[in-house]
């Protein structure tokens, strides 16, 4: 069947088609869902384990080496990595990238973990699996209300989450900061071995007191009454009035009498947030899959304005993050750099082809496009910045096909061709060198789509939308250009000269270089290997950071560190902002406001973001901006603030990534088995990094030694008092943490009755050796000091692993200026030099960008040859030929000539999109190449002429189709190159300075190529 030919005859249903499609890819366009990323599969899972009071050497060899061992029996296993602190570990399990479906993976590891957990030690909490370690909350709102209490600000961010869960597009809403309430019983140490009472005495006492037992029910006639004793704690009042047996009398008091009952919270802390400054409760809200971020933004705003109008003065919701207003303004961004680049491109048809050619080839540009979008929609593929700049990059290609197609209509036309027998030759011609060339620029994107790579994931829509794109314009190129072709063109009566002007020009310098093809391919391969050598000068970024307005701040003090101290230097740093970064009427560019996460990392606010676990000596500030400019240098003004007054605190302030995320960009591991070996090795290289200029806060992730004191029971002295171990340990945990002894029931809620020491007592180291140890056997107590000796030991603060061996992390961030790469080359040297002189089993690893571009690419390469043998075989298909696919193949590297020259001129640099960029200008060339040498083999089969003269008329012929196509795709990168952001500049530059020495290429090597190949002599 020839679509071409059944298009024409029925005009009237193509016309109707025509409607429908651009009714329904209109609609499908409005209908998009949108996102400012694609985003990619989060393959991590962390297993915690609480094993209160143990060393991280206990948790370590108890714990972590048990549970590492079931893990690494998971056959989708990539990585296993622990860290084993004082009471706590922390299993991450990272699953190979080539997996996507991970809940049969997860349940997996669960079932593994069950098993193993039979053989934890008595004492242990858990071990826990949180395979939601991906969710991202787009939306951060805090609540504040600093004349309420945080009892109160909870029940308010309760109703609010209620409010928000109503919401069609959200998924899920967590709460962050809320401070956990607590009935503390506090004592006097003194007083309460005066009357003889233990811990485990009132403990019991307020069990016995504090019941929810039913009494049975009793039968009256015909109806049966259940009885209801009463004796639970209705209020904090009644716990004060629990009445206290005195051992050994018949006294009794209230419990107030002898010890105080107050309502508080967990003390110290377990996390904190401050919204700008103040205290504060954060609310984040994820979305549900496959949900509309626009919409869930607009849902979101009206419950926000109904809360805002519900509470009283003093109650505010502050937006942190919403990432729906962030999508929008990207994907509009990227919209409006698409319909410049649709105008400009549009304009270059109108001036080159003329009113009626030029319109009829511009028309192909928005029909692609919403035909595009409509395919899009059937394969779940969204409007985001890579999606979006897929069309940008395909915009100059599709082009490409209509103007062959009209120009080769237009010349039929004029050399006296009825328009429809014009179309129908033209399309018959063309039919296959078109779509030949479509397939081979689409298949020069599919190893990215087939890269089983986050970094793949993350692009792989580039492929599908380019490859819907060019079939899309392949398909109204041999349709509707036709059917507009024959409607509105008319013939000219002059054809087009190819003997004068711009025309004969070239003709002459193309005879020049055929006559000449040793000078012409030796100054080729020349400037070839001098632009190549030039390649070492530009600089290598993997991915650069992204332009959203806000960037984050990590504080880390040394491990041990208490909450309270990390809290009050978030307070001086919030002040700094305040005074000094902050908006204001003076201040127009500057800070607009921010939340600090104290103890924790937060949520996953962006997908670039992964969550420190909680530790009290860690904070995390999300700090939002006026602009993306502004940042820089506010990210030197507060890290040099913080580097002047806080020496202990180790500061990262960076933009959020725009790929997978890094914590360090230049970072080493050392693998060993004996720490005191492994870290003379780490000093060794921290102090060969510390002379490479351009890193700066060098430091490794295990941190410094703390101190601990340890209580060494003396069995001996114990045993001659009737004390036991456990005696000792209840004692110790309700004198300084507190000992739970009930709890109290308040509506849904049931809080903790904790039975401690005064503060006074507790806070009081000297106080430590009389404190008293109460003997469960005999009812009395004796001090700590007569059954036990407290020594101050040091200890790592963690251990860290990675496979079941001892790793640390050595990284680094950048100054302005140096990147990893560099950083990485500096490195390099010494690590192959030294490495080879370290003990057996001692070891290192790249990490940081090195490994995540490492990663990166060798997915990509990995699907390089399949992506080559799929050109080659529509190359030799489409002519049948070996030598013809040979000519096109040799001069596609030729086109890095024009990229590094680009590259070094703008001053920019090569990275992941750089390279989408040489892989879209290889498949123009390509295209280019195709329909040069399908014009020289119609030249000398249809036309009859001789080789010699086959090869300039064709050149002659393809040289306006060739040179509009380079124009359209060069202004159609402009809006891109102008405003894409750091992340497209690069792409956008290689793709307009490759394109242009391309067409050079095309116009003056094929040719003598072809000479070469099949022996025609000039």
């Amino acid at each position: 069947m020839n679509i071409t030919r059944a298009t024409i005859n029925n005009n009237r249903t193509a016309l109707v088609l025509v409607i429908v499609l651009i009714i329904a890819g209109l609609q499908a366009y409005k209908n998009l869902p949108r996102a400012y990323d694609p985003g990619f599969v989060i393959r991590v899972a962390k297993v915690i384990t609480h094993f209160p009071g143990a060393s991280p050497e206990r948790v370590e060899q108890l714990i972590t080496d048990k549970l590492e061992k079931v893990i690494q029996e998971i056959p989708e296993l990539d990585f296993v990595k622990s860290t084993s602190r004082t009471g706590i570990s922390i299993i991450t399990v990272s699953i190979q990238e080539s997996y996507t479906n991970m809940r049969p993976i997860w349940d997996n590891l669960r079932r593994k973990i069950e098993s193993a957990a039979k053989d934890m030690p008595d004492g242990v909490i858990g071990p826990e699996v949180n395979d939601e370690f991906g969710d991202v909350f787009g939306i951060v709102v805090t609540l504040t209300g600093p004349e309420f209490t945080y009892a109160e600000l909870k029940d308010i961010a309760d109703q609010a989450r209620d409010e928000f869960l109503r919401v069609p597009e959200v998924a899920k809403v967590e709460i962050y900061g809320a401070q956990e309430e607590r009935i503390f019983i506090e004592y006097n140490n003194a007083r309460l071995s005066e009357l003889g009472l233990s811990p485990t005495q009132l403990m019991q006492m307020l069990e016995n007191r504090n019941i929810v037992v039913p009494g049975g029910a009793i039968t009256l006639d015909m109806e049966r009454i259940e009885l209801e004793p009463s004796g639970n704690f209705e209020s904090v009042d009644d716990i004060r009035h629990t009445i206290v047996s005195i051992p050994g009398s018949n006294n009794v008091v209230y419990l107030e009498d002898i010890a105080t009952v107050k309502r508080g919270y967990v003390d110290p802390a377990s996390s904190k947030v401050h919204s700008s400054g103040q205290q504060a409760l954060g609310l984040g809200l994820s979305m549900r899959e496959g949900g509309n971020n626009i919409r869930m933004g607009e849902q979101v705003q009206e419950v926000l304005n109904y809360l805002n109008q519900t509470y009283p003065i003093g109650i505010d919701f502050n937006v942190i993050n919403f990432s729906p207003k962030e999508v929008e303004d990207k994907v509009n961004d990227f919209v409006s750099n698409l319909i410049q680049a649709v105008l400009v491109v549009a304009a270059v048809m109108l001036v080159a082809l003329g009113p009626r050619t030029g319109l009829i080839v511009a028309s192909l540009i928005p029909m692609s496009m919403i035909s595009a979008m409509l395919v899009m929609s059937f394969f779940d593929i969204g409007l985001d910045q890579i999606s979006l700049a897929a069309l940008i990059i395909a915009l100059g290609m599709l082009v490409d096909n209509g103007i062959v197609m009209a120009e080769s209509i237009m010349v039929q036309m004029n050399n006296g061709k009825k328009p429809v027998e014009a179309a129908i030759d033209s399309a018959s011609e063309l039919r296959v060198p078109l779509l030949t060339s479509s397939l081979t620029t689409a298949a020069a994107f599919l190893p990215i789509y087939l890269a089983e790579s986050a970094v793949g994931e993350f692009t792989a829509s580039l492929f599908l939308v380019v490859t819907i794109t060019l079939l899309c314009s392949w398909l109204l190129s041999m349709t509707l250009i036709p059917l507009l072709c024959v409607q509105f063109l008319k013939p000219k009566k002059e054809s087009t000269d190819y003997n004068r002007g711009f025309y004969q020009r070239y003709r002459e310098l193309l005879t020049w270089v055929l006559k000449h093809r040793v000078i012409s391919l030796a100054a080729t391969a020349v400037l070839f290997a001098v632009v190549m050598s030039g390649f070492k000068y530009v600089p290598k970024i993997f991915f650069p950071p992204s332009d959203r307005l806000y960037f984050k701040t990590e504080l880390e003090l040394p491990l041990g560190t208490a909450i309270e101290r990390t809290e009050a230097i978030i307070k001086e740093l919030e002040a700094f902002i305040t005074e000094e970064m902050k908006i204001n009427g003076a201040r127009t560019e500057g800070v607009i406001s921010w939340i600090s996460h104290i103890g924790t990392g937060g949520p996953r606010f962006v997908l670039q973001h992964s969550p420190e676990p909680a530790s009290p000596n860690y904070a995390m500030m999300v700090i939002n901006t006026t602009s993306s400019d502004a940042i820089g240098g506010m990210i030197d003004k507060l890290d040099s603030y913080a580097f002047d007054n806080f020496p202990d605190l180790q500061i990262t302030s960076r933009r959020i990534e725009s790929g997978v995320s890094i914590t360090n960009p230049v970072e080493i591991r050392l693998y060993g088995k004996e720490t005191d070996q492994l870290f003379s090795l780490v000093e060794q290289l921290k102090a060969e990094m510390a002379q490479i200029n351009g890193l700066k806060n060098i430091s490794d992730d295990w941190g410094q030694r703390i101190k601990k004191l340890k209580v060494v029971i003396n069995q001996s002295r114990a045993l001659r008092v009737g004390a036991t171990s456990q005696d000792i340990a209840i004692s110790l945990q309700s004198g300084l943490s507190g000992l739970e002894l009930t709890q109290y029931r308040e509506g849904e809620d049931a809080i903790p009755v904790l039975l401690r020491s005064v503060e006074a007592d507790r806070q009081d180291i000297d106080k430590l050796e009389t404190l008293s140890v109460y003997i469960q056997s005999t009812g009395e107590s004796v001090t700590l000091k007569q059954v036990a000796d407290i020594e101050v030991v040091w200890e790592p603060a963690q251990i860290l692993r990675r496979d079941g061996l001892k790793t640390v992390s050595v990284g680094a961030q950048l100054t302005p200026g140096m990147t990893a790469a560099e950083g990485f080359a500096q490195l390099q040297p010494w690590l192959d030099e030294h490495s080879h002189r370290w003990p057996a089993g001692y070891r290192y690893e790249l990490g940081g960008e090195a490994e995540s571009s490492g990663k990166a690419n060798q997915s990509i390469g990995e699907k390089l040859p399949m992506a080559a043998f799929l050109i080659l075989i529509l190359l030799v298909a489409q002519f049948n030929s070996l030598r013809k696919p040979a000519i096109i193949l040799a001069t596609i590297p030729l086109g890095m000539i024009g990229v590094i020259i680009g590259l070094l001129t703008a001053q920019s640099f090569f990275g992941f999109m750089t390279l989408l960029g040489v892989i879209s200008l290889a498949g123009i060339v390509i295209n280019n190449a195709i329909v040069l040498l399908e014009r020289i083999k119609y030249e000398i089969d249809d036309n009859g002429l001789s080789a010699q003269e086959a090869i300039i008329v064709a050149a002659q012929r393809r040289l306006r189709p060739i040179l509009l196509t380079t124009a359209t795709t060069v202004l159609g990168m402009i809006p891109l190159y102008l405003g894409g952001g750091e992340m497209w500049e690069p792409m956008a530059v290689a793709i307009i300075a490759g394109l242009l020495f391309s067409t050079i290429l095309t116009l003056g090597l094929v040719p003598v190529l072809y000479s070469l190949f099949y022996r025609v002599k000039y």
